[in-house]
């Protein structure tokens, strides 16, 4: 069990190599979506890339566990709270590449800024293509790890590369190097997204804005974006919708403590004040558990859960 604000002789050791900020025993739960869980034995921005390939060498040299927690919109901290270190990079560490031609640019953005950066940097070069990523909350470093999106479109669909640092150092992978499927992509054992390059074209900035409005809108009318939640609880089976499966199953509105599956979008956990970590994983097996017997159906959350659940 993680204590909330309790140091570590991992958090001093930390500080001692510098180049960081260090927060010992730092509540989690407001960093993330659903605000729910416990706390970090170490919480750790870096300042430079060095400084991420360093804390990422103590890790593997010393067995110190590491967790990256992005923009906490599709993660679950246990109760428990996070042992070792969690890494959270801030989004103005690396400068903001824009290389624009006549037909096409590239975008390469650090991996800590938020999702909708993207958006308004694609917007100000007038370049279209990403638009299904708008709304989409959480950090371009989580879009790439879980290949985010909707039913319009999926993150690498317009990566083009994505630069990754481990222990050994910091590198370039293309997109072909990064295996990825519908919400998952393989990075490098140990490794962290560092930055994203988005390949985009020139084209109507005007229709592009009336796009992602419409998606906005449709979005806040079927989706609980007003309450605490970390989105989608399981990605939709083939050919199917899990929200579906759930309302099928009878769940939509039941609670568990202060946990509620959303009355709005049955595929929704909300915090309604107060829920635990556990309040929210019981909803999950409860939800996964119901739709099996009911529908036959096994459906794989898709949610990230970090630290402990006691």
């Amino acid at each position: 069990m993680v204590e909330a604000g309790v140091k570590t002789a991992l958090a001093a050791r930390v500080e001692s190599l510098g180049g960081c900020e260090v927060k010992a025993g730092e509540p989690l739960a407001p960093l993330t979506s659903v605000r729910a869980g416990g706390a970090a034995e170490a919480l750790v921005r870096p300042r430079s890339p060095d400084a991420l390939v360093a804390l990422l060498k103590l890790a593997r040299e010393e067995g110190v566990p590491v967790s990256v927690l992005g923009g906490g919109a599709n993660t679950l901290v246990g109760d428990g709270g996070v042992p070792g270190l969690t890494l959270k990079l801030p989004g103005d560490l690396f400068p903001e590449v824009a290389d624009v031609g006549p037909e096409e640019g590239r975008l390469t953005l650090g991996a800590g800024a938020a999702i909708v950066r993207l958006i308004n940097v694609m917007r100000a070069h007038a370049l279209v293509g990403a638009e299904f990523l708008a709304g989409i909350p959480g950090t371009l470093g989580g879009a790439v790890s879980m290949n985010a999106g909707t039913k319009n479109g999926e993150a690498f669909r317009v990566i083009e590369a994505v630069e990754v640092a481990t222990a050994d150092g910091v590198g370039w992978l293309t997109k072909a190097q990064v295996p990825h499927a519908y919400r998952h992509s393989e990075l490098p054992p140990g490794g962290v997204v560092t930055r994203v390059r988005f390949a985009l074209r020139k084209g109507d900035v005007v229709a592009s804005k009336a796009v992602m409005d419409a998606d906005l809108g449709y979005r806040k009318r079927t989706q609980p974006l007003s309450q605490p939640n970390f989105g989608s609880v399981f990605t939709n089976p083939p050919g199917d919708h899990a929200g579906r499966l759930i309302e099928l199953a009878g769940l939509k509105g039941y609670s568990l403590g202060r946990a509620q599956v959303s009355t709005l979008h049955a595929n929704w956990i909300v915090n309604l004040g107060g829920a635990t970590a556990r309040n929210v994983l019981g909803l999950v097996t409860l939800m996964r558990q119901r739709v099996r017997e009911q529908s036959g159906v096994d459906m794989k959350p898709e949610v990230k859960r970090l630290g402990d659940f006691p």
